[in-house]
């Protein structure tokens, strides 16, 4: 039963105030119900496993109204009937089309209930920043791609509910500037309601073939084999920037940097949908996602938020230290007290905490900006992490877009000083990061926001699955440990793919 009436809709619409369809259904794996509803261009934002603050809700999308990139200054906005170019800047068009729907919210509701998803690859940066540009851009993705969403499916775990969510005459909204036409929101409506019939009819069509196909799929892990990893860097090589850095930490330019390599595997009749079943099975995590942009897949399983802006409070959540689980309890105890009184861990979060706040410091009421959460452990399925929350309250004027400028990249994954970091790591890796260390997430038409960053992800293109991860350097770094960490991370994840 749809949840709202249509003189209830049109009374808001009417006056500007949009608020969205919405009828429950019944509660099940996100996995399964994306299943139901999978096709290119859809996406799965998946909270698997973490504390209930960050783990509480999923969101699937699909049949986006339009679909936005950029790449290298130039944007396209696609619909199903024409593709339109632009030469702006990005954030510029993304806000105009955020703030085109003037959504109201349903406070029963998951706070995401429309708006757009996508990623912000690492290189979003040339947008924010002034820097140099050294790398190879070898796999030339998007530096932004995101599917605009009317339609979607929401999970709170919390309270173990799901509902459909359709937000009216988005693509009309959005075009109106362009067209001039007024939208006929009675007509929106009963567009919206046979949309949310046609929705509950396929998932209830669907989703016993879902089952059992899902049960088959985790039955042919049973065989395994491990893929040929393909090494991109060279041991010295990675030994050298790490020695460069060093020096640069000696001269002052900075205090720290985090420096990746990347390594890939090749994936031939390989599904990108059961890879990303089995890294949540083996490595659930809060901020896991998979976006099928039909020429490549994202797979992540990010524990990190960078941002989240809810009720005009803006938080974000450094990771920064990190120890094996252990064996039992006891180790696990173990391995959380060495942590935390490890004094070069200590010293290199409160240096990632002191940047953050100053990154949230730029947008945020004065006086407002605290650690609520001060470098407390939180354990995963194979490590422990020690975690801190940065939280403010967004000032007068400014909103999740211009947090985005100021926080964007995180601190966790480029060093301090940040810009000086970043300048460096373009000189010494080889390759552009692209999406890893960039942020995944949702920025709703009502004004919400969570955005992950990048790691522990795959990108999958041209028959290829691309890792890589990254190493904090620091004055004491020994340049080989560094280089057998990163390797380390990376074929934890490659290692997955034997068991696809």
């Amino acid at each position: 039963m749809i949840m709202l009436t249509k003189s209830d809709f049109l009374k808001n619409a009417n006056n500007g105030n949009i608020p969205p369809l919405y009828e429950e259904i019944s509660y099940s794996s996100p996995c399964l119900i994306y299943e139901s509803l999978a096709s290119t261009n859809s996406f799965l934002l998946e909270s698997v496993k973490g504390p209930d603050k960050i783990a509480r809700y999923s969101f699937i999308g699909f049949n986006p109204c339009l679909i936005f990139k950029t790449k290298n200054g130039d944007i396209e906005i696609e619909s199903s009937v024409k593709t339109t170019a632009y030469t702006n800047k990005p954030l510029t068009i993304l806000k105009k089309i955020v703030k085109s729907y003037k959504q109201i919210t349903f406070e029963c509701l998951p706070p995401f209930q429309g708006g757009i998803v996508g990623i912000f690859s690492y290189d979003f940066v040339q947008y924010l920043e002034r820097l140099p540009s050294y790398a190879v851009d070898d796999l030339n993705l998007p530096d932004a791609h995101f599917l605009i969403i009317s339609s979607l499916i929401a999970f709170d775990h919390l309270y173990k509910k799901c509902w459909i969510i359709v937000c009216p005459g988005v693509k009309d909204c959005i075009e109106k500037e362009e067209t001039g036409k007024a939208v006929n929101w009675s007509e929106k409506y009963d567009e919206a309601e046979y949309i949310m019939k046609k929705i509950a009819n396929k998932i209830m069509r669907e989703f016993r073939n879902s089952v059992q196909h899902y049960k088959l799929t985790r039955i042919k892990r049973l065989s395994r084999h491990s893929p040929k990893i393909v090494y991109e860097m060279k041991k010295k090589d990675y030994m050298d920037i790490v020695k460069k850095t060093k020096e640069y930490i000696a001269a002052g330019d900075i205090f720290q940097a985090n420096l990746s390599q990347r390594v890939s595997a090749h994936i031939e009749g390989k599904i990108p949908w059961n890879i990303y079943k089995i890294l949540s099975s083996i490595n659930p995590s809060p901020f896991a996602a998979f976006i099928d942009f039909g020429s490549y897949q994202i797979i992540s399983s990010s524990p990190e938020r960078l941002l989240r802006v809810r009720n005009r409070m803006i938080e974000t959540r450094p990771i920064a230290g990190t120890r094996p689980r252990g064996k039992n309890v006891r180790e696990d105890e173990m391995m959380r007290t060495e942590l935390l009184l490890n004094e070069k861990e200590r010293a290199e979060h409160i240096m990632l905490i002191d940047l953050e706040r100053n990154d949230l410091g730029r947008v945020s009421n004065y006086g407002s900006v605290t650690v609520d959460e001060l470098m407390i452990t939180e354990d995963y399925s194979h490590v422990i992490h020690i975690v801190s929350n940065v939280i403010g309250c967004l000032a007068e004027g400014k909103d999740c877009f211009d947090a985005i400028k100021a926080a964007f990249p995180g601190g966790t994954i480029t060093g301090v000083p940040k810009v000086r970091c970043m300048e460096i790591i373009d000189e010494l890796e080889p390759v552009k990061r692209g999406p890893y260390t960039g942020s995944i997430g949702y920025i709703s038409f009502s004004g919400n926001m969570d955005l992950n960053i990048v790691i522990r992800t795959f990108v999958i293109k041209g028959g290829m699955a691309y890792v890589q991860a990254g190493a904090g350097i620091v004055t004491d770094s020994d340049p080989e440990r560094e280089y057998f960490e990163t390797l380390k991370k990376a074929e934890a994840l490659i290692k997955t793919l034997g068991m696809v």
